[in-house]
């Protein structure tokens, strides 16, 4: 090792030294995908108050945007929650990308050996589910968030999050396509879930069956949550 290389790596703060290694990268990823689940479970269980009716998911909508207040302004700490979740999720795509291109280079998969009974469709189809979910969220977030594309019958409203939320839905491609998009999000968590443990170096055999059973149970709870809403809507039950 030359003497600017070990002045280079003097030079670097240890969090940096610790994400370059791989090591580093899974321990990230399994943080990151903590918070990440914990946010699509806060998410639905939000989305959730839609069938109570009487402006109770714009009440909730209303209590998030102003957490905190008088401490802090209206809205900052919501937006410190989001800042804080594009970070996790951009670190998390960052991590599982450096994962692949690291284990490439290795020619060593990510889970050691490949065990196709643990290597489901769910894991070979994880990096193509995550980034069609990804494009997925951005399309969301045009839609109900910021309100860029067409809304029909109503229009989009800022602050009317139910009723922006049903007149979403009530269009048949759109509903479609939510629930295309939460049927992969479930593929995607039910691998996160599985692998979380794994990334943090939890993966001890004896406990596999209680890792497969977290991973379909939370991946379920949140497809059936989310794609419940628009069958609703298609329903005629919510609107």
């Amino acid at each position: 090792m030359t003497s600017s290389s070990v002045s280079t790596s003097k030079n670097r703060s240890w969090p940096l030294e610790f994400y370059r290694s791989a090591v580093g990268k899974k321990w990230v990823m399994g943080i990151t995908g903590i918070a990440l689940l914990a946010f699509v479970l806060g998410h639905m269980i939000g989305n959730l108050k839609v069938y109570l009716g009487d402006g109770q998911l714009d009440s909730y909508a209303h209590f998030l945007r102003e957490l905190l207040y008088p401490l802090l302004p209206k809205t900052v700490t919501l937006w410190i929650f989001r800042t804080g979740l594009v970070a996790a999720f951009l670190l998390h795509i960052h991590a599982a990308a450096s994962l692949t291109l690291l284990n490439r280079r290795a020619n060593v998969a990510y889970e050691g050996p490949r065990d196709y009974a643990v290597a489901t469709y769910a894991s070979r189809t994880m990096r193509w589910s995550g980034v069609i979910v990804a494009v997925f969220l951005l399309w969301h977030l045009a839609d109900l968030t910021w309100g860029v594309t067409p809304m029909a019958p109503q229009g989009w409203e800022a602050g009317a999050v139910e009723a922006n939320l049903i007149g979403s839905l009530s269009r048949g491609g759109v509903a479609l396509l939510y629930i295309v998009a939460n049927l992969l999000l479930g593929i995607h968590i039910y691998h996160g879930a599985w692998s979380l443990f794994q990334s943090l170096g939890w993966a001890h055999p004896s406990y596999h069956r209680l890792r497969r059973w977290f991973a379909q149970a939370f991946a379920g709870v949140i497809v059936i949550g989310n794609v419940s809403i628009p069958l609703a809507v298609w329903a005629g039950w919510l609107g």
